[in-house]
């Protein structure tokens, strides 16, 4: 890895540490765009939660500053003319790729021409968050000029676990909040800050009172089970208990689970 590479490495590392410690989900991929576009040296960054099944898409944009409503036209015509990132992402693929790569003819393409009418940008790079049998949701880069090479690949691979965990944090913050008003509890996780308890910590107990082992919520929030166990140590000691049993009671009688 080049210095360049590590300092970029490192600049997205202290960033999704950061973002996994904040109570706002809706900020979390305003602060992530800024930096991924200033990294891969893009002119427009999309979260896209796409429904290739029944062509509908919900899209996030920035270029570099928040794109509007118009941009979910635009990527639900892309999912009608077949982008090519749409078949590859639909047969469970995984890793980050150049569009280019797995399109040779992606020059000549409808979905080339739009993007480059819309934007400017010739060159886009997938990088999936999620591949499920109806739901696909992805990173795409845009940029002009040349395209996504090894380097910016490789970086995608190394920084693709942690926007993933970063992902999922912000979904279920959304579901925390979410059942909160709808119990009419408030805000669970300014409630939680009361008792000390991190943002992150608050998803680790919540997904802990809903019966999930050490090794599933590692799954769900792509982290290690070790990392786990060293968020269920913070939550036992702030909440003055020493087992999973004792700290879900506790955390139903302090009204943060539901």
């Amino acid at each position: 890895m080049t210095k360049s590479d590590t300092r970029d490495y490192q600049r997205v590392l202290d960033l999704v540490v950061a973002v996994l410690e904040t109570d706002e989900p809706e900020t979390l991929w305003n602060l992530l765009a800024e930096h991924l576009l200033d990294v891969f040296g893009s002119r427009t960054v999309s979260i896209t939660q796409m429904h290739p099944v029944h062509r509908r898409a919900r899209i996030e944009g920035w270029a570099p500053q928040r794109i509007g409503p118009a941009i979910s036209e635009h990527v639900e015509r892309q999912i009608r003319q077949q982008h090519p990132l749409v078949g590859y992402l639909s047969a469970g693929e995984v890793r980050p790729v150049s569009v280019a790569g797995i399109c040779s003819g992606w020059r000549g393409s409808a979905c080339y021409d739009e993007a480059y009418q819309a934007f400017g940008t010739t060159h886009q790079l997938g990088l999936p968050l999620v591949t499920a049998r109806h739901t696909i949701r992805t990173i795409v880069l845009s940029r002009r000029g040349a395209d996504f090479g090894a380097d910016s690949l490789a970086m995608a691979d190394r920084i693709q676990p942690l926007l993933v965990g970063a992902d999922r944090q912000q979904h279920r913050l959304r579901q925390l909040r979410e059942a909160a008003a709808a119990a009419g509890a408030g805000d669970t996780v300014q409630r939680a800050a009361g008792y000390g308890l991190t943002p992150r910590e608050v998803t680790v107990l919540s997904l802990l009172t809903e019966g999930l082992t050490t090794g599933a919520i590692a799954h769900r929030l792509a982290i290690s089970p070790h990392t786990v166990n060293r968020h269920l140590e913070r939550i036992y000691r702030k909440l003055d208990t020493d087992n999973r049993v004792s700290a879900v009671r506790m955390a139903h009688r302090l009204g943060l689970a539901h």
